[in-house]
């Protein structure tokens, strides 16, 4: 199981993210580490693909689309604990919930494991697995054919899944967040399940951390303002927390723990 990122680590990408490249020297002088400790982060960053290593230093991957599921699951780890977390807290105990794909509501899932007589319905493997650890819940996973990477079922099969069903809470993902509150995803299917999931649910709960406002992503998936509560562990920036505020959407900021 791969170990959350340092906070040397989540830093050097944060750096880089936002100026595009940054050179071996350079952050070793500015993280006060020598140059071999640098290129180990590195390596490490650039093997979960989070960063591209080039002659001298790194950059941002030329490859725009998602990264893998792996590399997502530690990627603001102690944000989605936080979300993780808090999400539980609105949960009943018996309630039936509505799980789409992703790291976010996978920690979501693993949040649950007091929770009692819980009915959970996902199209995806990992949100299943980590759901099955409470030995009280039961897990109805859609039919079909999984998806290489994220485990997941995608298309007619899991949309017609989540329209058999009318859940208690819908909990769901997002690749990004534009500036207008346009919902953003890398694939058309993953866009249908969540809406799928968002027409078929009482309460519909968005997770995500404060990286996905700005990303960018190509298929609409929806509007920000469009579920019942969103959460996330810090505030959003001032468009979209302006946005959320002349809505009905309710914003839950998640608190994380402090650093030891």
């Amino acid at each position: 199981m791969e170990t959350a990122l340092s906070t040397r680590q989540s830093e050097i990408i944060s750096l880089v993210r936002s100026n595009g490249f940054a050179s071996v020297d350079s952050l070793s002088e500015q993280f006060a580490v020598t140059t071999q400790t640098i290129r180990r982060d590195i390596n490490r960053l650039s093997e979960l693909g989070l960063l591209r290593r080039v002659h001298g230093g790194v950059e941002v991957p030329a490859n725009r689309g998602n990264i893998t599921y792996k590399a997502r699951k530690i990627l603001n780890l102690e944000a989605k604990n936080a979300i993780g977390y808090s999400v539980a807290e609105y949960i009943d105990d018996g309630a039936t919930l509505a799980f789409s794909i992703g790291t976010t509501p996978e920690i979501v899932a693993e949040a649950l494991d007091t929770h009692e007589g819980l009915k959970i319905f996902t199209n995806n493997m990992n949100v299943a697995i980590a759901a099955l650890r409470n030995t009280s819940s039961e897990v109805t996973i859609a039919g079909g054919r999984l998806r290489h990477g994220d485990l997941d079922v995608l298309g007619s099969s899991a949309e017609g899944f989540f329209r058999n069903y009318k859940f208690d809470v819908g909990i769901f993902g997002v690749a990004g967040v534009d500036s207008d509150g346009t919902l953003l995803d890398f694939n058309e299917d993953e866009a249908a399940a969540r809406q799928a999931i968002l027409a078929n649910c009482r309460q519909s709960f968005l997770v995500l951390d404060h990286s996905k406002f700005g990303r960018l992503a190509h298929v609409r998936a929806g509007f920000l303002t469009d579920v019942t509560k969103i959460f996330c562990e810090e505030t959003p920036p001032a468009s979209i927390l302006s946005i959320i505020e002349k809505s009905s959407a309710e914003l839950v900021i998640c608190k994380q723990e402090p650093t030891l």
